[in-house]
């Protein structure tokens, strides 16, 4: 055991908590640097870069930093304001710190820093006091704003720069900026402290009170280059080797596509953590012996967790390096970032989950010496110009005072200036930035608005802090039981998104509902094949008179009767002939292999089989009665509806899935199920004047969609011929028959689209789905044919063909992807993650299905 951890672990809880907490603050962690003194180096040898400035020049030079690394320090100055003794302040920090007037280059390809001698420091006055106070508020925003926006040119200009406002004679606003190659967060607390001490000496003639610099930046680069070497590089290295060697990649769900090169375009939504929870987690951190730090950074990992369905989780910390005194007061850029990586797998409870971070957390600290981009450079990780390597989510948890330190200036009111807007840098896909403030806690997440929406990251942060009062409150508790959403959230997608009932004739069975259209419009077209029309009628006499046969071959209700026929009249008269009769039909593809027919023949124990003449020797030789729907002896029987006892929560069919995993399943579907597809439903219009293609084979589940869609709302069935079609022949079909309701499977749509798209334009709805839609293809049909109603539909066989659709509209948001939509009718749909917990909008999860059309 290491001395740092023999002194942690001899303290008690109270004291650790203390010392932890300023280790986490890096100021008094001890390494085995802190005994070498760094030397002063000549000016006159090559200055090498330090790491972390090395990153940055490489960004510069790639031209992917622009204006992302700037360090806006805004000042609203209230009094009396002395210009000249602010401009002389100015440039004796200037002078007193060379990072500050470093410029850079390269020689031989290796980047170098070069100190320029002390320099005026332009201070522009911008005279806004010409204006009403309300275009002087806008007019100064758009200023502030520009000069946020503007680039450094690291080899020309120095690394500040000043702007000064006046809004009138007693108010100015104060604008520093500094590049972050020559500044950090700590630098913005000592500029103001030393400009606070020069400007008030100047301003009564006395020299600065501030002692001389023990060592400058180029100092520090120099002796951080020659110490990070040999056994101290090596056993630094070797940690985070082997704590870093499977790091995953975080995949939070974003709101956009990433774009191909890493942007900074940033916002921040506050956070407000009140008392009484505040209260919680400090007692909660004392008991646990942790520190405030860790207690919140091991609910955000939960929270990632959560988000991503991801167990390892990697999170970047910046820690502000300097722990040696001479580098305390230095101007540039030390902070370095650590890798706090952890692993949440197993389920653990809250309060395992913070002993893992704490463990993390010490580690890190103990190795925090290495800079982070020497520790890229030896990892070599996947890299990619769209993200930051080894973690893209930050988390800071800092002391008010660092962030905003307190200073006065004589005669004048300081203080920070708060009106430049949600809008600002982020450097991470994500960062949480937290500090304390009295009695509560207060803070924002800063977020890349090229990834993530407002909406988004506003459910995040209060997911956040549900999930913080869950953890303080049942730490014992495992993390996936842990609840992320409020009762209203958890309401509103359990219940009021499900909220899906509509009514249709749930008593009615599939044929009782086509007699019921055949009473009512009996000349009415019902089939259209080839040159074949069929009315209303004469499909319901046909279909009679084939039930009764089968009824006297022993068909009662939910006898399995298969159907191995290929589109066609027959095909339509085979299927409700089975229903009027009571049984349940089984679609038999005549295309399918012997041995995969013979298997679904054998699984269903099939006595009767329907098929056409052609087809009975491909058949297998089973048990079962084959008969051929083209014989004379079918045309016979009596041509009235049947009395059968059958009740809609009887089965209507059995449909074989693929089998891609296994052997084909049979999935049994109630009348019910199909009756709530195609009756008073939600996502499409179906009735007596639509024309609906009947292009699937009926071993397919669309083919239930087209067939049933049409028949039980008096509509016309163009049946396809039974060859494969072109896809000229389904235009000329779709033309020809002027269908208005198609569907087609996700690549025919596809294909469609490319080749055939003028002879859709008499759809007035079509759908599509079975696979992810091309979003460029959806584009085109919503362009070309405005008139048509696009629907991508989703849904599993086990649900009765539909579960999910989204109609897709000019305007709907589809540059990712075309959604799946909502629950239809009569459907509920929940998603879950792996512990069967609701998830979040926009969080991925499992698919579960409930409602009406769930197959027994």
């Amino acid at each position: 055991m290491s001395d740092i951890k023999k002194r942690l672990a001899n303290l008690s809880p109270k004291q650790r908590e203390q010392v932890l907490e300023k280790l986490r603050q890096e100021q008094l962690l001890p390494t085995a640097k802190e005994s070498q003194v760094i030397p002063i180096i000549p000016r006159e040898q090559v200055i090498p870069l330090s790491y972390a400035q090395q990153r940055l020049w490489f960004l510069e030079k790639m031209a992917l930093s622009s204006n992302a690394y700037n360090m806006p320090l805004t000042l609203h100055l209230v009094g009396k304001l002395d210009y000249v003794a602010l401009q002389e302040s100015l440039n004796q920090i200037i002078a007193r710190h060379e990072t500050l007037r470093t410029t850079f280059s390269e020689i031989n390809g290796t980047p170098v820093q070069i100190i320029q001698p002390p320099f005026e420091l332009e201070l522009p006055i911008i005279d806004l006091t010409g204006l009403t106070p309300s275009e002087a508020t806008t007019k100064l925003q758009q200023l502030l704003q520009q000069e946020n926006e503007l680039s450094f040119n690291l080899e020309v200009d120095p690394p500040i720069r000043a702007q000064l406002y006046q809004l009138g004679t007693t108010e100015h606003i104060l604008q520093i900026t500094l590049h972050h190659i020559a500044s950090d967060g700590w630098s913005l607390t000592v500029l103001p402290k030393e400009l606070s001490a020069i400007y008030t000496a100047t301003l009564f003639e006395k020299p600065s009170p501030l002692p001389p610099l023990p060592i400058q930046y180029a100092d520090f680069a120099v002796w951080q280059k020659n110490y990070l070497q040999g056994e101290t590089l090596s056993t630094q290295l070797n940690y985070w080797k082997q704590k870093l060697q499977n790091l995953p990649q975080l995949q939070l769900p974003t709101d956009h596509p990433r774009p191909a090169v890493e942007t900074f375009n940033g916002a921040g939504i506050p956070i407000n953590i009140p008392a009484a929870l505040t209260s919680k987690v400090k007692q909660l951190t004392q008991k646990q012996g942790t520190t405030l730090f860790m207690t919140l950074l091991a609910v955000f990992k939960v929270l990632l967790s959560r988000y991503s369905g991801q167990e390892s989780i990697a999170v970047g910390t910046p820690i502000a390096n300097r722990n040696r005194s001479e580098i305390e007061g230095l101007i540039g850029f030390f902070v370095n970032s650590l890798v706090m990586y952890t692993d949440l797998g197993g389920d653990p409870s809250f309060t395992e989950v913070l002993n893992r971070v704490k463990q993390t957390a010490l580690e890190a600290y103990g190795h925090q010496d290495i800079p982070f981009e020497k520790l890229v450079e030896q990892l070599q990780p996947e890299r990619a110009l769209s993200q930051n390597p080894l973690f893209q989510v930050m988390f800071a948890v800092q002391q008010s005072e660092i962030l905003k330190p307190s200073f006065s200036l004589p005669n004048l009111e300081v203080g920070w200036y708060e009106g430049a807007g949600a809008e600002m840098t982020v450097r991470m896909d994500l960062e949480l930035h937290l500090w304390p403030v009295g009695e509560e806690i207060k803070g924002f997440c800063a977020y890349n608005r090229y990834l993530f929406s407002a909406e988004t990251i506003s459910r995040m942060v209060s997911h956040y802090e549900n999930l913080l009062s869950a953890a303080v409150e049942t730490p014992e508790r495992p993390i996936s039981k842990l609840p992320l959403m409020t009762q209203p959230e958890l309401d509103q997608i359990l219940v009021e998104w499900n909220n899906t009932t509509t009514d249709y004739p749930t008593d009615k069975c599939i044929h009782q509902l086509f007699e019921e259209q055949v009473e009512k419009n009996p000349d009415a077209i019902a089939v259209v094949f080839e040159e074949q029309k069929l009315t209303y009628s004469q499909l319901n006499s046909k279909a009679n008179q084939l039930a009764h046969y089968l009824q006297k071959l022993g068909v009662v209700p939910e006898t399995l009767v298969g159907i191995c026929v290929e589109r066609s009249v027959e095909m339509v008269v085979g299927l409700l002939a089975i229903l009027k009769a009571g049984g349940a039909y089984v679609p038999l593809d005549p295309n399918y292999p012997t041995s995969r027919l013979h298997y679904m023949v054998e699984d269903a124990q099939l006595s009767i089989i329907l098929t056409q003449e052609k087809w009975q020797h491909h058949l297998p030789q089973t048990a079962a009665q084959v008969i051929c729907l083209d014989a004379d002896i079918l045309k016979t029987g009596s041509s009235e509806n049947l009395t059968v006892s059958i009740t809609s929560g009887h089965q209507a069919y059995m449909m074989y899935t693929s089998g891609s995993t296994g052997l084909p399943k049979g999935v049994n579907i109630r009348h019910q199920g199909v009756v709530r597809l195609v009756k008073n439903t939600n996502y499409i219009k179906l009735t007596e004047e639509d024309i609906f293609l009947q292009l699937a084979p009926i071993s397919f589940d669309a083919a239930t969609l087209e067939i049933w869609g049409s028949l039980l709302n008096g509509g016309t069935l163009a049946v396809m011929p039974p060859h494969q079609p072109s896809l000229g022949e389904i235009g000329a079909a779709i033309r020809e028959n002027q269908v208005t309701t198609l569907w087609l499977s996700a690549g025919l749509f596809q294909l469609m689209v490319e080749e055939e798209l003028e002879n859709l334009k008499s759809l007035k709805q079509l759908l599509a789905g079975g696979d992810v839609l091309s979003v460029t293809h959806v584009q085109k049909v919503v362009e070309k044919h405005p008139g048509c109603q696009l629907i991508n539909g989703y849904g599993p066989t086990e649900n009765t063909t539909f579960t999910c659709c989204f109609p897709v509209q000019a305007d709907s948001n589809i540059e990712k992807s075309v959604p799946i939509g909502r629950p239809i009718s009569n459907t509920q749909v929940y998603i879950l993650d792996a512990n069967l917990q609701p998830v979040p909008i926009g969080v991925p999860g499992e698919l579960h299905i409930g409602g009406d059309g769930i197959a027994t």
